[in-house]
């Protein structure tokens, strides 16, 4: 339980301009630690992360971190294809007394697995930070076996993996392989239930910004073996939960934000709006969840 049970991926919001809007940054970031949010994810892939400079991804840990003081932990998106820039951002991010750094398969280069477990090794012995692997083919292209992440568990301070495969045969081999304190987090919210009857103990979240104490009630009642009342959670919350990955995330998440009254702006280029029926499907939705 390192990181808890609900970790909200958070959106990076922007102004008029396209421009980091930190003043929202703070708002959102203390909203969630409000709201069933254990830990906040700040420049992961909902970040918008590959859009964002290390300047302006720096700037946002702080603003975080400051935010969320005493009520809930941060955790630094510092992963790269290069492992020489993840190690370097790391290090920056430890400096800055965060809790937490969450590394993603390196993307692009589709390195072997064997490339894989040296990446992630170096980052770790670069740093005492806990690390949380991410792997998502989806997006990177390579997928982190289960075999390898039962190698990088061994090292003291990679203590869990958001596993965004989609794939439930893998997160049990995985928990087959791992010891028990390390966690593994859904990286798909509509999965976190099932996720959690196979060894899981948490999920990475985007529906978190708008229904975190919903998450963590259904995890907290499968905990207690109140399965029945965690599942009516699941089901309640399953539309939205699809709802916001009709098309590429961040881009419904920001559009629900803006309905529910934030002042998240639009999405980087080369991510683009959502269209008029997602506008109105997600409106639908959120009334559905008395969120409008």
């Amino acid at each position: 339980m390192t990181f808890g049970r609900v970790l909200t991926a958070m959106i990076t919001p922007f102004d008029q301009d396209g421009a980091v809007n930190y003043a929202e940054t703070e708002k959102i970031a203390a909203y969630l630690s409000d709201h069933g949010t254990d830990t906040v994810v700040v420049c992961g892939t909902t970040g918008e992360s590959p859009t964002l400079t290390w300047d302006e991804e720096f700037a946002l840990f702080k603003v975080v971190k400051s935010a969320v003081a005493g009520k809930a932990k941060v955790m630094a998106g510092t992963g790269s294809n290069s492992t020489s820039e993840a190690i370097e951002a790391t290090q920056k991010a430890a400096s800055l007394g965060l809790d937490g750094s969450l590394q993603v398969v390196p993307y692009y280069n589709k390195p072997p697995q064997e490339g894989l477990y040296q990446h992630f090794r170096a980052i770790a012995e670069a740093s005492e930070m806990p690390i949380m692997l991410y792997n998502v083919p989806g997006r990177t292209s390579q997928n982190l076996l289960p075999e390898t992440v039962a190698r990088l568990a061994e090292l003291p301070n990679i203590v869990a993996i958001k596993e965004a495969s989609g794939n439930l045969d893998q997160a049990s081999h995985i928990r087959r392989l791992t010891p028990t304190e390390f966690g593994i987090y859904s990286g798909d919210d509509s999965l976190t239930l099932p996720l959690l009857s196979v060894g899981g103990c948490g999920v990475v979240s985007v529906a978190s910004h708008l229904v975190g104490n919903d998450l963590q009630q259904m995890i907290q009642l499968f905990e207690q073996g109140q399965v029945k009342k965690a599942c009516e959670i699941h089901l309640k919350l399953l539309p939205l939960c699809k709802s916001l990955f009709v098309t590429t995330n961040p881009i419904p998440l920001k559009s629900a934000m803006r309905l529910t009254g934030w002042n998240v702006g639009e999405c980087r280029s080369p991510l683009c709006e959502a269209d008029d029926d997602v506008v109105e499907m997600l409106r639908q939705t959120l009334s559905g969840l008395s969120l409008l």
